[in-house]
């Protein structure tokens, strides 16, 4: 039986695009996924989250990361993977993957998603390792996520992240709408911290001309202070697509570390 009471897929250029009625949002809301032919049972899974203003497609289109992991399968340093990207849910500039009063875009994520990749593609089962990475507002979904659901994801890694509720002010036309919406203003720290004896491994990077860039070496540094074992990088590069499109590589190379 179906975990959606609707399902549509179209697909194009070897990407799957799926429309299905969320039972954590109750509405409906939108994934992509690439699958590599080379695939087989037990595949891990990337679940790949986007920035605000994105969509399922973001990753995609604007990164080519499918085409990276591609050259990375033919090159031996990736394994084949299961890509997928979903939506944050479409609340108004981003959802910042949190749970709300009246949708829960974390369960979306941590239930939902999975949930279609197992329907949808009989190579991810219980076998399968999942991991989770995301930039801006997705590194802060993805850090948040993977500190707070060790038995889900083995891995998880951010790029150009948000780390504090707050840095969402720079980006949403209105961080209140946010405010009201979210049951809890989570921040990256705090929720490492509350995690810190089960913690799966986690790199994090930015670029050294991202607004976001003195936010994470901060965060890096306080992590060092509190002796939380994880990675860091500083790259050249801005909060810009040209800068995720050339870093993910780094992050699918970690999660093969881990399989």
């Amino acid at each position: 039986m179906s975990a959606f009471f609707t399902t549509e897929k179209g697909s194009i250029s070897g990407l799957d695009f799926f429309t299905v009625k969320s039972p954590a949002l109750k509405k409906r809301s939108d994934a992509c996924f690439y699958r590599p032919e080379s695939i087989k049972k037990g595949v891990p899974l990337v679940i790949l989250l986007h920035g605000v203003y994105g969509s399922n497609w973001s990753w995609a289109l604007k990164a080519n990361v499918h085409k990276t992991l591609e050259k990375g399968i033919a090159s031996g340093h990736i394994p084949p993977m299961l890509l997928a990207m979903p939506s944050d849910g479409h609340f108004q500039d981003g959802s910042g993957y949190l749970k709300h009063h009246e949708q829960d875009y974390e369960k979306w994520i941590t239930e939902d998603v999975i949930s279609l990749a197992k329907e949808a593609y009989p190579e991810v089962n219980e076998s399968s390792l999942i991991f989770l990475a995301g930039l801006s507002m997705g590194g802060y979904g993805a850090l948040r996520l993977g500190a707070k659901h060790p038995s889900i994801f083995k891995a998880f890694s951010g790029l150009s992240s948000i780390t504090k509720f707050e840095q969402h002010k720079s980006f949403l036309e209105n961080i209140a709408n946010l405010e009201k919406a979210a049951t809890n203003q989570e921040n990256v720290l705090e929720l490492l911290l509350q995690n810190k004896n089960s913690l799966r491994p986690f790199r994090f990077d930015c670029g050294k001309e991202d607004s976001l860039y003195t936010a994470n070496v901060k965060l890096h540094q306080e992590l060092l202070e509190e002796d939380i074992p994880h990675d860091f990088y500083s790259y050249d590069g801005e909060h810009s697509w040209e800068y995720w499109a050339q870093n993910i590589e780094a992050t699918l190379r970690f999660f093969a570390k881990h399989i």
